[in-house]
């Protein structure tokens, strides 16, 4: 008898543990044949979010959404919330879409889609509120700068969610900043940045911005331009006379000074010597006339403004009169006429020597007898001749 009973309580025990198991398996592939999905949302304060429970292979289950607090706000296509800014979009066996408008910081939470299907099955929607931030504020240290000194400029984002970041750029060029970011008692963030950097004239007018990067808004910035004083810049330009300077001539020179604030005064001054007491200055031109080499020297041009003084030079080196273009063109006419003459020569002596060479038969000598001339036939001249070496006289003749 108790092998009996213990076959009986066996056999029970493999029963409940297989009804289980049945029950387990059935309640596996009801939540696999039906899907409850639903999505995370951002949306930007004061506009609208929709909200979207979808059922995969629904089977006629109930959809409701529940709000943060577990309040439902719509059991099937009813809403029992009385809040109208839920409005129902859509309603069908396989989605609940629902809309919020005019969403505020307080909506933000997790909202729950239940399907009440055999086990329920829950689905989450976060809502997150995107809060932009306030026009951004820049400021600077001082408003004009001078060339060479360290300047610092500050922009503020205020009571954004999340907390922005910030960028800078001067010109066409990006800058690194310090930034730190505060949070405010109702969940909202400031963020303040600040860039520093030494100014060079060519940054006066450049505008810096600040640039304020958030989900919740674009191309968002603000800038300011840049004042930078500066010394004068000089330089002298030349008036007459062009290339060479001659005794005699006049010299006319302008000093051009640009500066920021502009040059309040500008002066000629003579490098190590006075300044020719006829000389004329009017301004910033420089006029000397009737010039000599007394005059050589480095004239200077200085000019000043409220941030310094600055000065260009001009070296005068007069020449004499006699070496001016036309003297020069007729030393070059005298050189060519003595160039010519020599080459001439040598051209008629090569030749003379040429044919000198060419047609020179070298020296011979003719011995004639005293009183051949008077012989008198051929034979005795011939005779004569011959033998009277000795008491002839020797004749030279040339051939050229």
């Amino acid at each position: 008898m108790k092998q009996v009973s213990n076959m009986a309580n066996t056999s029970n025990g493999s029963l409940a543990t297989l009804l289980i198991l049945f029950t387990i398996s059935a309640a596996i592939n009801t939540v696999q044949s039906q899907n409850l999905i639903a999505d995370n949302i951002s949306v930007v304060e004061g506009e609208t979010a929709t909200i979207s429970c979808r059922v995969k292979n629904n089977d006629d289950s109930v959809i409701q959404l529940l709000n943060p607090n577990r309040q439902t706000i719509y059991f099937r296509d009813v809403r029992p919330l009385k809040d109208a800014r839920f409005q129902l979009v859509n309603f069908s066996d396989n989605e609940l879409r629902v809309s919020l408008s005019n969403v505020s910081l307080s909506d933000e939470g997790r909202y729950v889609c239940q399907l009440y299907s055999d086990p329920p099955q829950e689905a989450y929607a976060n809502i997150t509120v995107l809060v932009p931030p306030g026009n951004p504020i820049i400021e600077s240290r001082e408003d004009i700068v001078r060339e060479g000194n360290e300047t610092e400029i500050t922009c503020t984002s205020m009571g954004s969610k999340p907390a922005a970041t910030i960028r800078w750029m001067k010109g066409d060029k990006e800058l690194q900043g310090k930034s730190k970011v505060e949070a405010t008692y109702d969940r909202m963030f400031t963020v303040t940045s600040w860039l520093r950097f030494t100014v060079m004239r060519e940054d006066d007018g450049v505008p810096v911005v600040c640039i304020v990067d958030h989900p919740a808004v674009k191309d968002f910035q603000t800038q300011k331009y840049l004042e930078v004083q500066y010394k004068p810049e000089v330089t002298i330009k030349v008036g007459f006379p062009q290339g060479l300077i001659r005794e005699g001539e006049n010299l006319e020179l302008t000093c051009q000074a640009k500066g920021k604030p502009q040059p309040h005064q500008v002066n000629w001054v003579r490098v190590d010597d006075d300044v020719p007491s006829h000389a004329v200055i009017t301004g910033s031109d420089l006029y000397i006339e009737n010039l000599n080499k007394s005059y050589n020297g480095t004239y200077r041009c200085v000019a000043s403004n409220s941030v310094g003084e600055t000065y260009a030079d001009y070296i005068l080196y007069v020449r004499d009169s006699q070496a001016g273009p036309e003297a020069q063109r007729l030393d070059h006419a005298v050189i060519g006429g003595v160039v010519a003459v020599v080459v001439f020569a040598m051209l008629c002596l090569l030749i003379v020597l040429g044919r000198y060479f060419a047609r020179h038969k070298g020296t011979y000598f003719t011995h004639e007898a005293k009183g051949a001339d008077d012989a008198a036939d051929a034979d005795t001249a011939i005779i004569n001749a011959e033998g009277g070496h000795n008491n002839s006289d020797e004749k030279k003749e040339y051939y050229i």
